[in-house]
C-alpha cells in the first residue's frame, strides 16, 4: 500500500472501501484510531505518523475483514448511541442512530415525569433503555431480551456506563414479566424485516442475527403479538412504542387501532422516513384487565 503513513494508509483505505461503504474515508479512519488506540484528531495532527510492522498488519486485517462488508462496529466491538459508548456483539442488532427518534419521542412525552416505569422489550445492547436511564435516573427500567448472548451483553454495558439501576433479564418478550406490576411506558424495536426482503443480503443486516431482524407476516409477527400482549401489562393511560420500518407506519397504527388503542401516531427519523409508530391504552370493560 505504499509508505505506511497514516495520511497514505487512508488514502488507500478509502480507495479499498468505496465499493462496499458510503464512509469509506471515515470506516478508515476509525479502523486507524482503534489499532492505534487514538482519538481522530491525532490523524489530523500526525499525518506523517509511520506505522509500525505490527500496527499495519493489524489494521491491513481489519482492513480486509471492514471490505468484505463485515459492520465497523463488529470489528471495534463498540458503537455510540446517544452519545453512549456500547460494547456490541454478534448476538445483538447494531444500534442506528434512526432508533434516537423513539428515544426522543418517549423523552418529549414525559419530560416532567420522575417515577415512570418503563419497559424495553427485545433490548439487545440495552441501548434504548439505558439511553432513556442515562437521561432519566430516577425512572423503574425493566430490560429484556431471549438471548441470554444479548442480556449479558446489555448488563455489562449498563455497569459499564454505571447505570446499574436499569434492571436486565432473560424473557421471550413478556413471559418472565408480572401483569400485576403495570408499565407507565413500553417501547419496543423489535424484528420487523419481511424474511422476502431483499435488503437481507445486503450491507450490514447480512452479518446480524436473523432472530433480531426477521418476523412473519410481512415483517408485522412480533408488533402485533406485543401490542396485544401489552394491554396487560399497561397502566390506564400507559404509552406503546415501537420502531418500524419504513413503510410500516400505516399498518402499526391499524394494528393499535384495532386493538382499541387510541391516538396512534407516527413519527418520522432524521431522513423524513416512518420509524416510530406509538398509541395510548386506555382501560376499559373489554380489556378483560
Amino acid at each position: 500500500m505504499g509508505d505506511n503513513s497514516v495520511a497514505n494508509l487512508i488514502s488507500q483505505g478509502q480507495l479499498l472501501l468505496q465499493s462496499v461503504s458510503d464512509s469509506a474515508k471515515l470506516d478508515t479512519e476509525i479502523l486507524l484510531c482503534f489499532v492505534l488506540d487514538k482519538t481522530p484528531s491525532y490523524l489530523l495532527t500526525w499525518p506523517e505518523k509511520i506505522l509500525s510492522d505490527q500496527e499495519l498488519n493489524d489494521f491491513l486485517v481489519l482492513l480486509a475483514r471492514r471490505s468484505q462488508g463485515e459492520p465497523i462496529a463488529y470489528i471495534t466491538g463498540i458503537k455510540e448511541f446517544w452519545s453512549l459508548p456500547l460494547a456490541v456483539s454478534k448476538a445483538t442488532l447494531i444500534p442506528r442512530p434512526d432508533t434516537e427518534t423513539l428515544v426522543e419521542l418517549v423523552l418529549d412525552h414525559y419530560q416532567q415525569c420522575e417515577n415512570i416505569r418503563c419497559l424495553d422489550l427485545g433490548t439487545g445492547t440495552g441501548a434504548i433503555a439505558l439511553a432513556l436511564a442515562s437521561e432519566k435516573p430516577n425512572w423503574d427500567i425493566d430490560a429484556v431480551d431471549f438471548n441470554a448472548d444479548a442480556v449479558k451483553l446489555a448488563q455489562a454495558n449498563a455497569h459499564t456506563l454505571r447505570l446499574n439501576q436499569v434492571n436486565i433479564f432473560q424473557s421471550d418478550w413478556f413471559s418472565q414479566l408480572e401483569a400485576n406490576k403495570p408499565y407507565h411506558v413500553i417501547v419496543s424495536n423489535p424484528p420487523y424485516i419481511d424474511e422476502k426482503d431483499d435488503n437481507l443480503s445486503h450491507g450490514d443486516v447480512r452479518f446480524e442475527p436473523d432472530s433480531a431482524l426477521i418476523a412473519k407476516d410481512n415483517g408485522l409477527a412480533d408488533i402485533k403479538h406485543i401490542a396485544a400482549r401489552a394491554q396487560h401489562f399497561l397502566h390506564h393511560q400507559g404509552m406503546l412504542c415501537f420502531e418500524h420500518g419504513f413503510d410500516q407506519g400505516a399498518q402499526v397504527r391499524q394494528i393499535l387501532q384495532d386493538l382499541d388503542y387510541k391516538q396512534a401516531q407516527t413519527a418520522q427519523d432524521l431522513n423524513g422516513h416512518d420509524r416510530v409508530t406509538w398509541a395510548i391504552f386506555a382501560k376499559s370493560n373489554n380489556n378483560n384487565k
